[in-house]
């Protein structure tokens, strides 16, 4: 394939951001007409149906978050036209669709007499954003503080269908966890993605790093909240927010849970965000270790596996452990094996589960949410008894 020496990312993201993923898709690929060069990748494609039907979990050709629903994305989407580089399915990608939330909306669970699930609205320095925010019946208002988790959905998604898929929301009631969900704005992203890619959005104190920082102020000064039990847990580009979360602010997380997901400057660019996604290169180790839980399917190839590694790798921040690996099978006959690694004075601060045979999906989550793996073991439960784990 011949590619024009050099790409002019800036025209990128704007046709992208306004929808016209061909023109963008051309100026990518250096053919007239973007992505309609691609050829399809059939075993790839093969490949994910067969693991969709052996696990049960809804047709998603796109590998992509909030598209679970058995039908192909429409245009003008940034992680779609990626997935259409990576799996060759450009054709089913341009094919359009409903919305992937319109058959899960009416699946809202009862809530609990005395648990509140709002809306409300951040407005910081650095803009606003609007989050859902779920206070379990178990939050009396009394003295007691109450852990806070933090979740970042995946392109597409609501908090709304992040709640659902994840049943962080049941958690938070078993655990008396407060538990919110910040909301990207298609303003900000017409794909609703964190823009985990973009340099000014991977510092801390500015970008999207300082909004979902701010909400997380907002609400432990507002709320019961335990400061040193504040935690932060995304899928794919929520994921790869927090990440970025955890490397640019440890002093208000206390640990990271990461779902198919990339680590802190995988990329600085949507150029970049290509190769990151398909396995990048090697990212620099953080300053100190951060309490980190990964979990990635091996059959993901929206974003390869190897970037699961790459996250634990950064949040190792040079040190040396020992890695202890157990294998099971989950109670809906999905294997997977889990990772954890011990440092030399006994603590055991990183923890990986690589799902075999699973794609782009939150394990063990709910149908009635758009990407999730229901077979598959719980990750929502996992992350919580993590978080949980970690010495206030």
């Amino acid at each position: 394939m011949n590619k024009p020496s050099k790409i002019d990312m800036s025209e990128v993201t704007r046709l992208t951001r306004e929808g016209r993923l061909g023109e963008a898709m051309a100026i990518l690929t250096g053919k007239p007409g973007g992505g309609t060069a691609l050829k399809p990748d059939e075993n790839a494609a093969q490949s994910s149906a067969a693991a969709g039907e052996r696990y049960g979990r809804r047709a998603n050709p796109t590998g992509l978050p909030g598209s679970t629903h058995g039908s192909t994305a429409g245009g003008g989407r940034l992680f779609e036209a990626m997935s259409s580089q990576f799996n060759g399915l450009s054709k089913k990608i341009r094919a359009g669709r409903r919305s992937s939330f319109t058959d899960s909306a009416s699946a809202e669970p009862a809530m609990p007499d005395g648990a509140r699930y709002t809306t409300h609205r951040y407005d910081g320095p650095g803009g606003q954003r609007d989050y859902k925010l779920y206070v379990p019946s178990t939050v009396t208002g009394d003295r007691e503080r109450h852990p806070l988790v933090v979740m970042l959905h995946g392109c597409t998604q609501s908090p709304d269908d992040f709640a659902r898929g994840t049943r962080m929301n049941e958690l938070a009631e078993e655990f008396g966890l407060i538990v919110v969900y910040p909301a990207q704005s298609k303003a900000a992203n017409i794909q609703k993605c964190w823009n985990w890619f973009e340099t000014k959005d991977q510092q801390r104190g500015t970008g999207e790093p300082g909004l979902i920082a701010g909400i997380t102020h907002e609400l432990i000064s507002s709320y019961a909240v335990d400061p040193k039990r504040v935690f932060v847990a995304g899928l794919s580009a929520g994921g790869a927010a927090a990440a970025i979360m955890g490397q640019r602010y440890p002093d208000l997380f206390a640990a990271v849970g990461v779902h198919s997901g990339l680590a802190c400057g995988a990329a600085r660019d949507m150029g970049s965000a290509f190769a990151a996604m398909r396995g990048g290169s090697p990212v620099l180790a953080g300053d100190r270790i951060v309490p980190t839980i990964v979990f990635h399917g091996d059959g993901d190839t929206t974003v390869a596996p190897v970037n699961g590694d790459r996250v634990l790798e950064q949040a190792r921040a040079g040190t040396v452990s020992t890695p202890f690996e157990t294998r099971g099978v989950s109670e809906g006959g999905v294997s997977y094996t889990r990772t954890v690694q011990r440092e030399a004075d006994g603590r055991e601060r990183l923890e990986s589960w690589r799902i075999h045979g699973a794609g782009h999906a939150w394990s063990g989550g709910s149908a009635s949410g758009s990407y999730t793996l229901p077979g598959g073991p719980d990750a929502s439960r996992e992350m919580i008894r993590f978080f949980l784990s970690i010495p206030g």
